[in-house]
């Protein structure tokens, strides 16, 4: 890894699809063997119909019927209009089925989810269906005895709603234990430092630390990311600062 923490090129949509599926399946390995016997992990998938490129869907009934003795006869001047005037064809929205993995720890003995593990996708963080329907879910984990843990390594979109003055950050990690809310621990970071670890919310005393960036590390190495990403390109949007761009230049070439 060039870069201390998160690089900003994984979040090329090129690489980023296979990079969150990669993630969720390296958080899972890395917490699995921390929290056994009592509890294991599962990766489940929430499917739902996103918007198409417009944000507009086209609704199609099951079924029309006309009935032919109720029509109007055709007079000779509507039909000559008819044949005159040519289609043009179109393009029409097409719905796009959207598959987000997530991460549930539950306890072996009752099957009881006690902890879910998020990590934001491009859909959950623009305005849309994706958003809607990632908002309804946090809010009936937020209104239950889950914890939440909700990860998300990208700059661009607009934040979860979080209380309080919080300072403009690159990346974000929240950690919400249930018994402390509405409080809950959230570690603003941005690409000059590494990902921080957190201890992971179960029942009781246990507590696992989850190393992030060693995951993060992991997965750049084993993907061969330092041999597909062309540091010579511009970070993908949102634009840099001018001091994190000379910074990030700097970084770059001496590593």
């Amino acid at each position: 890894m060039p870069l201390p923490g998160m690089n900003p090129y994984l979040e090329q949509p090129m690489f980023w699809s296979a990079f969150h599926s990669r993630l969720i399946v390296a958080i899972a390995d890395a917490i699995a063997p921390q929290i056994r016997p009592r509890y294991y992990v599962e990766i489940e998938t929430r499917t739902y119909l996103g918007e198409g490129e417009n944000g507009v869907l086209v609704g199609i009934p099951d079924a029309v019927v006309f009935s032919s003795e109720s029509s109007t006869p055709a007079t000779e001047e509507a039909i000559a209009t008819t044949l005159t005037i040519q289609p043009q064809q179109v393009t029409v929205p097409m719905p796009e089925e959207i598959k987000e993995r997530y991460l549930e720890i539950r306890e072996v003995a009752t099957g009881e989810v006690v902890t879910a593990i998020e990590v934001l996708s491009p859909k959950n963080k623009e305005a849309g269906r994706g958003r809607q329907k990632y908002e309804e879910k946090r809010l009936t984990i937020l209104g239950s005895l889950t914890h939440l843990v909700e990860i998300d390594l990208l700059r661009g979109g607009r934040s979860m709603s979080v209380g309080g003055h919080i300072a403009p950050t690159h990346y974000r990690l929240l950690v919400s234990p249930s018994e402390n809310r509405p409080k809950a621990m959230l570690y603003g970071f941005s690409l000059r430092e590494p990902i921080p670890s957190f201890s992971l919310p179960l029942k009781g005393d246990l507590s696992p630390v989850v190393d992030m960036q060693a995951i993060v590390a992991g997965i750049y190495e084993r993907a061969g990311y330092d041999l597909r990403i062309d540091y010579t390109q511009p970070v993908p949007p949102p634009a840099l600062s001018e001091g994190d761009r000379h910074w990030l230049q700097e970084r770059l070439q001496t590593s």
